[in-house]
């Protein structure tokens, strides 16, 4: 029976058939590494809720009694994962059933590699599924639910806010190998971003932060106008996560991948792990939660800002 026009037949993911295209091998290699890296935290880690599951925060949305409040875990109850094209974009299949938000709007996403990756997410859970892993299928769910009703200038103002505190920024007099540590790795950075921006940022060492140029602060603000929304929620979940537009931006610019990252972000706190030893399991637990939700809002915000379709795409390895 075809489909109804406007509608594309749900597509598996594990169905034969499809020509091997390197665009949608490469996707969803990004994606399963991504999961690794969380699934790859030590064994002795407690299930901490670290992640906002699928909607985000437990909360209350103006005008109505719904709240945030998803499950962290629960019993896998769909076989099949598919995606199919909507009037409205791309959308989750479940069996038969449609993937929805938490206010129980219709899943739909506007970019169908961003199909892929969240289906990937989904036809990874095993037995049981857990929300807290599900990065993408989160920020998917604050776009389309936008539980705190920001704009897009909103989110621009409080993304450009970082540069106020960012990481990066922020150095200290002692003691002096650590001095030596941010000198030579986060310097580098810096600069970067001086010259690929053609602004002035630099570094402190007072409490009172950097003095950042209102045309460094305008410069961004108008760099991130050049986002769509989706897009720019993606690179301000990764600038909360980093603590810093600097090494963020680094990151969305492919300057850096997301281990220098992370690890730039974590410098003081790698410098005492070297001082002082690593706590058992906590301190990797961290490192491998962090690397997993930056890996993440970095392939969100580049898989909405490509184009929306991936033509006859493999969805196997």
């Amino acid at each position: 029976m075809a489909a109804p026009r406007g509608r594309e037949e749900p597509r598996s993911l594990t169905g034969p058939g499809h020509p091997h295209l390197a665009v949608a091998r490469c996707l969803l290699r990004m994606w399963r590494s991504c999961l690794r890296l969380f699934y790859a935290r030590p064994p002795q880690a407690p299930r901490l809720c670290l992640t906002p599951p699928v909607g985000g925060p437990s909360l209350s949305l103006p005008g109505t009694a719904r709240t945030y409040t998803p499950p962290t875990e629960r019993k896998r109850f769909y076989q099949k994962v598919s995606i199919s094209q909507g009037e409205g974009g791309f959308e989750i299949n479940l069996d038969h059933r449609k993937l929805k938000t938490p206010q129980a709007k219709l899943f739909t996403v506007p970019s169908e590699a961003l199909a892929i990756a969240v289906a990937t997410e989904w036809d990874s859970q095993q037995d049981t599924i857990k929300f807290y892993t599900m990065h993408l299928t989160t920020l998917c769910n604050a776009a389309l639910d936008n539980p705190s009703q920001r704009n897009k200038d909103q989110i621009i103002r409080a993304a450009v806010k970082f540069l106020e505190t960012d990481t990066v920024c922020y150095r200290v007099e002692e003691p002096a190998g650590l001095v030596e540590l941010q000198n030579n790795e986060w310097d580098p950075m810096i600069e970067w971003a001086e010259k690929r921006y053609n602004v002035e940022i630099g570094s402190s060492t007072s409490i009172m932060g950097p003095n950042i140029p209102a045309r460094t602060k305008d410069t961004f603000t108008s760099h991130l106008a050049s986002y769509n929304m989706w897009a720019l929620q993606g690179i301000e979940y990764v600038i909360t996560q980093l603590k810093s537009l600097i090494l963020s931006m680094g990151l969305i610019d492919r300057h850096i991948p997301v281990e220098e990252a992370v690890l730039l972000s974590r410098l003081e706190e790698e410098y005492q792990i070297q001082q002082w030893g690593n706590v058992e399991w906590a301190h990797d637990y961290d490192l491998y939660e962090l690397r997993a939700r930056t890996a993440a809002g970095t392939l969100f915000a580049h898989l909405c800002s490509e184009s929306s379709t991936v033509k006859h795409k493999l969805l196997q390895d």
